[in-house]
């Protein structure tokens, strides 16, 4: 069932729009806590310094989403909030399904659900669970996923999933997926509401991802999903401290084979040394005063990708620069 033609329109690649109320809307805010009250608390400060979108990672060490969004939504009263992303293994998609209604009925029309495969390192080495044929496993997964939520029902047979189940009632909730080398993105195209990239250069989102994205949604006769681009900001002229402070962001990244093998693609290999890891850095980090960033954000925009999900990098002061980044990016009117 493909992604509402509105919102696809809406959020289209091909839009030449740049006002600036139109690219507030196309720019999410990732929040990162480890406190529950504290997660919260920045939520409800996004919204209320502009922030038209959030976003939270689902990982072993962090809190749960879709329970935190549940309770944010009582604290705010028209945020989007969006997963990026609730791995897909360990929870089954129809629990997922379970949570999501519940999230939207609290919030209706502001749930964005953004699942994946995440990594063997995490799925073995963590869950202690299998992560065999990730695309396989994640198309099957959004098919239950999207019956359950969309129709109110499931009766699927796969090889990973046997689910016959009814759901009390149905919520729309746009299902987007992870994606970082190009069979994810013609997969997203195929079968998502969006596709979420995560440290992904910007030259090859828009050489290599989108084409893959939009040829997926060809085949599949349906519109192309919005790509969700994930970037790097640091609120600092200190070039230096900059890439300093990127480089311990999206070392750790570098040792996963599934990123390896897309810098690799991207022309940005990094070799066990380190070697690369400068060249990296200075790809993916957006850095500067507020003026500069609004203007390299608006200019990532109108090089054809659909919408931005903002990670801080912080330079000295997290909290400090985490609201002035939410201010930044809720001024964007």
């Amino acid at each position: 069932m493909p992604y509402e033609e509105e919102n696809i329109q809406q959020f289209s690649a091909t839009s030449s729009s740049t006002s600036h109320s139109f690219l507030r809307s196309r720019i999410g805010l990732v929040i990162e806590a480890r406190e529950t009250a504290a997660a919260i608390t920045s939520i409800a400060d996004a919204e209320a310094a502009g922030v038209e979108q959030i976003w939270m990672t689902q990982s072993p060490p962090t809190l749960d989403t879709l329970t935190l969004f549940a309770a944010a939504a009582t604290r705010t009263t028209h945020i989007r909030m969006g997963t990026s992303i609730v791995p897909t293994y360990p929870r089954h998609p129809l629990i997922l399904a379970q949570q999501a209604l519940t999230v939207s009925d609290i919030a209706p029309g502001r749930l964005r659900l953004g699942v994946g495969p995440s990594h063997r390192p995490t799925i073995e080495g963590v869950y202690g669970l299998q992560h065999t044929a990730p695309l396989a496993h994640l198309s099957e997964y959004v098919a239950v996923l999207r019956a359950a939520l969309w129709e109110g029902r499931v009766n699927y047979h796969g090889n990973y999933f046997n689910v016959h189940a009814t759901l009390p009632r149905t919520s729309r909730v746009p299902i987007l997926i992870s994606a970082l080398r190009e069979g994810a993105f013609r997969l997203a195209g195929e079968i998502s509401d969006g596709a979420i990239s995560w440290l992904c250069p910007v030259p090859y989102l828009l050489d290599k991802a989108l084409p893959a994205l939009r040829a997926g949604a060809e085949a599949s006769k349906r519109s192309a999903p919005p790509l969700v681009a994930h970037v790097l900001v640091a609120l600092s002229e200190d070039e230096n401290a900059a890439q300093d402070a990127a480089r311990k962001r999206i070392q750790y990244y570098t040792a996963l084979p599934f990123y390896a093998r897309m810098f690799a693609d991207a022309g940005l290999p990094v070799a066990p040394d380190g070697t690369g890891l400068d060249a990296l850095a200075r790809s993916l980090v957006v850095y500067g005063n507020e003026a500069t960033v609004v203007q390299q954000l608006t200019e990532l925009l109108a090089q054809g990708l659909d919408e931005l999900l903002v990670l801080l990098v912080p330079v000295q002061d997290a909290s400090r620069e985490l609201a002035q980044l939410a201010r930044l990016i809720g001024g964007m009117q």
